[in-house]
């Protein structure tokens, strides 16, 4: 059984970089039994390498405005991000990489991070890089992600 991590942002502009940190912590001290993939901002990039993996499920980890409090973690239904438009800084709407995934992957859970400030060059909050930590934490219990709050 293989679980991919995916965690998608821009480290150069501020709290976007969750995702990286998140993939950093993880290269440095391994959680659980995930495969972690930093996707950055082009995170479609990766979709052949995931498959290739042929994983059970794939948690997808980035900082996503959702109107709430700067460091809130939200799990969202991967079928609501277009719906909700939901905004992100990546070159492709994140829906069209869940949608190409979902065919493959049989379980896709997306953790959002509220972000505070995004902007280039910007240093990342602390808000977000305790929200990171909270996820990081979370990933020895497979099931934990899953657990977040629902959007």
């Amino acid at each position: 059984m293989t679980d991919v991590l995916l965690c998608v942002g821009n480290s150069m502009m501020g709290d976007d970089g969750a995702g990286p940190l998140l993939a950093d912590m993880c290269r440095q001290a391994a959680r659980g039994d995930w495969v972690v993939i930093d996707g950055g901002s082009a995170p479609e990039n990766d979709i052949v390498a995931i498959r290739e993996l042929q994983p059970e499920r794939l948690l997808i980890v980035d900082a996503t405005d959702m109107g709430l409090n700067p460091g809130d973690i939200r799990l969202i239904d991967p079928q609501d991000i277009a719906e909700q438009y939901l905004m992100t800084t990546h070159n492709m709407p994140l829906n069209y990489l869940i949608d190409q995934l979902c065919e493959d992957v049989s379980d896709v859970l997306f953790l959002g991070i509220q972000p505070d400030i995004v902007g280039f060059c910007y240093p990342m909050t602390a808000a977000i890089k305790h929200a990171v930590e909270t996820v990081y934490l979370s990933l020895d219990d497979r099931d934990a992600p899953g657990r977040f709050p629902a959007l």
